[in-house]
């Protein structure tokens, strides 16, 4: 039963792709054979910028990961780490937002490591790193960039943002809030998951004793999301699109915060609908918005297919690794 919602689950994902596509298209009265003439026109010198800009973004992303894994205490070869991270690359394609690649990663890991709470908190430390990472660069940039939006919807936007990430922290790391949160959960019924909780606030709130983790992990989540809207950047360059590079550093970031909701497979439809959303108020037109978009998802899926490999290869290494025996 478990199985077939699952399976119902993605398929339903794929539809809302599907769905999402094709209102793009018909509302913006958008021509596939004129968007495809704008994508193989892209400035080749400038894609391959993007594309190799791109790639930092996974390097980084895996230093900041293994950063919070070893300081976690668990001890994993780099090789089965580096396929873990891999998988969790190639799987985010095909499975609800960003987030699907993450319980790729936290499954795979925690089933070589046998420390599956441990696992799960690096994995949650790292995506709320990056979303802090996001607003530090966000919130200057939009300061800057004011006099470039005359628009309520980036700002409130932004304003949901901060407010969400804020309620996480506090969540996280205040034990007073985190109590009076954990009587919501006194329900018959919700034991189980008030103690999965209670383990994963566990294993975070450790955290708050390792600052020089935290702070290099912070660090690196910052220059990662300046890397990312420089590689949409260099795709707008490509596409001659000359608009100012500070709008780059507001609308990507909210993008990216808001694809995180998992009503679409590995964010393809609503990505790119905001893509022409946010990049039209910037007076960009909206096919030049969609190829901007659909060029940065193939990027997407070549570093996702190149993961796909390297997790492919390694599954025969890490099972052998995996049954061998323990030499302690």
């Amino acid at each position: 039963m478990g199985k077939l919602k699952n399976i119902a689950g993605i398929f339903l994902r794929v539809g809302m792709s599907v769905i999402l596509l094709v209102l793009l298209f018909k509302l913006n009265k958008i021509d596939i054979r004129d968007l495809a003439g704008d994508i193989r026109a892209a400035n080749k010198f400038f894609l391959s910028v993007g594309f190799i800009i791109f790639f930092l973004i996974y390097f980084l992303g895996f230093l900041r990961w293994r950063m919070l894994v070893i300081a976690s205490g668990i001890r994993i070869p780099l090789l089965k780490l580096v396929s873990s991270f891999s998988g969790g690359v190639f799987f985010s394609i095909f499975l609800p937002s960003t987030i699907g690649g993450d319980v790729v990663r936290t499954a795979d890991l925690a089933q070589h490591s046998q420390k599956a709470k441990e696992v799960i908190a690096t994995v949650f430390l790292d995506r709320l790193s990056g979303y802090i990472g996001m607003a530090i660069v966000l919130i200057p940039a939009l300061f800057l960039g004011k006099n470039l939006i005359h628009d309520k919807v980036v700002f409130s936007s932004v304003s949901v943002i901060i407010i969400i990430l804020v309620a996480i922290l506090l969540v996280l790391f205040n034990n007073f809030i985190y109590t009076r949160m954990n009587m919501f959960l006194s329900a018959p019924g919700a034991g189980r998951i008030r103690e999965t909780i209670k383990e994963m606030h566990q294993e975070i709130y450790l955290f708050r004793d390792r600052k020089k983790v935290v702070l290099y992990n912070l660090i690196l989540s910052v220059i990662i999301q300046i890397i990312s809207p420089l590689s949409v950047y260099f795709i707008a360059l490509s596409l001659n699109i000359n608009i100012n590079p500070l709008l780059f550093f507001i609308f990507i970031p909210v993008i990216g915060a808001i694809t995180l909701i998992p009503i679409s497979i590995g964010g393809l439809g609503l990505r790119e609908g905001l893509f022409v959303v946010y990049f039209a108020k910037a007076g960009v037109i909206k096919q030049l918005a969609l190829a901007m978009s659909l060029l940065s998802f193939s990027f997407i899926l070549i570093y996702g297919a190149i993961g796909g490999l390297i997790y492919v290869f390694t599954v025969h290494h890490r099972r052998l690794q995996h049954h061998q025996p323990s030499s302690v």
